[in-house]
């Protein structure tokens, strides 16, 4: 798939986007008349140093935080004037943190994926049924449905929460972190899996990633941020430059070719490099 990039955002389909939003977290301004179209049909991650907003940004996107000002768009109309459920058929949001009700089965909890599906007068369907199978067995979590979902390891739980968004079968998928608790193998597992949903089945994948060689090797597009602000999207052969990592980061770094992939990789120096400008 043949890539373009600039520090400025570039013309792209999108079914979802923000439009000049600021983004309070209570009384703190996070982000002021932030604009940012989520490219259909990529795989996009979202990189940045902790508290830059990235997670701000993906629960306004989602409808969980309504901004301050602008608006999300969502297939061309302001997304909080759309029915939840309607929503909920389009768009699946892996936060950051989730808490399942006390006792509930992995089962129970997967099948809440299928909730935005059902009306009042149809309810369970062997649809749903099979969506849930799907989710499970591709999150590997079959062998624990029967299991209370408090009952399992940080790593165990994130795979069912991830399971759960499956189920819901949506075409834009919203990931908040979604490797925490993972080791190495079941992080590679998810990521690859993220790909092929994007890749094969044509699904909209946004996700925030802490770890930059991760991202750059799977992401399509990505967006590089700092102190709310957007400082670069695009390719990232092209955003990831060592000068941009120490623009972002405030990190020395070294950036070559991935030995298997091309994709950049970056390695960090033992000097530590000089803070950015604005925090002179």
């Amino acid at each position: 798939m043949p890539r373009t990039v600039s520090d400025a955002p570039q013309e792209t389909t999108t079914r979802l986007e923000a439009r000049g939003v600021t983004l309070l977290y209570g009384e703190r301004t996070i982000s002021r008349d932030l604009t940012f179209k989520v490219p259909d049909r990529l795989f996009t991650v979202i990189v940045g140093p902790n508290a830059c907003g990235k997670s701000t940004l993906l629960r306004a996107l989602a409808r969980i935080l309504r901004p301050g000002a602008g608006q999300v768009v969502l297939d061309g109309k302001q997304i909080d004037r759309i029915p939840a459920r309607d929503v909920a058929r389009t768009l699946g949001l892996l936060p950051q943190s989730s808490v399942a009700p006390d006792g509930i089965t992995v089962a129970d909890l997967v099948a809440r994926g299928r909730y935005p599906h059902q009306t009042f007068l149809q309810r369970w369907s062997e649809a749903d049924e099979t969506a849930v199978a799907w989710a499970m067995r591709t999150a590997r979590v079959e062998d624990l449905s029967g299991r209370a979902v408090d009952e399992l390891s940080g790593g165990q739980r994130q795979r069912v929460w991830i399971a759960m968004v499956l189920a819901q079968e949506t075409p834009l998928l919203l990931l908040d972190e979604p490797t925490t608790f993972l080791d190495i193998a079941h992080q590679i597992e998810l990521l690859n899996l993220l790909r092929d949903l994007n890749r094969r089945q044509g699904h909209t994948v946004v996700a925030v990633l802490h770890d930059l060689n991760q991202a750059c090797r799977y992401a399509d597009h990505i967006v590089a941020m700092r102190d709310g602000r957007i400082l670069a999207e695009g390719d990232p052969r092209s955003v990831m430059t060592a000068e941009r990592v120490r623009e972002v980061f405030g990190l020395a770094s070294v950036v070559i070719a991935d030995p298997v992939t091309g994709d950049p990789l970056i390695v960090p120096l033992d000097e530590p490099a000089a803070p950015p400008p604005e925090m002179l």
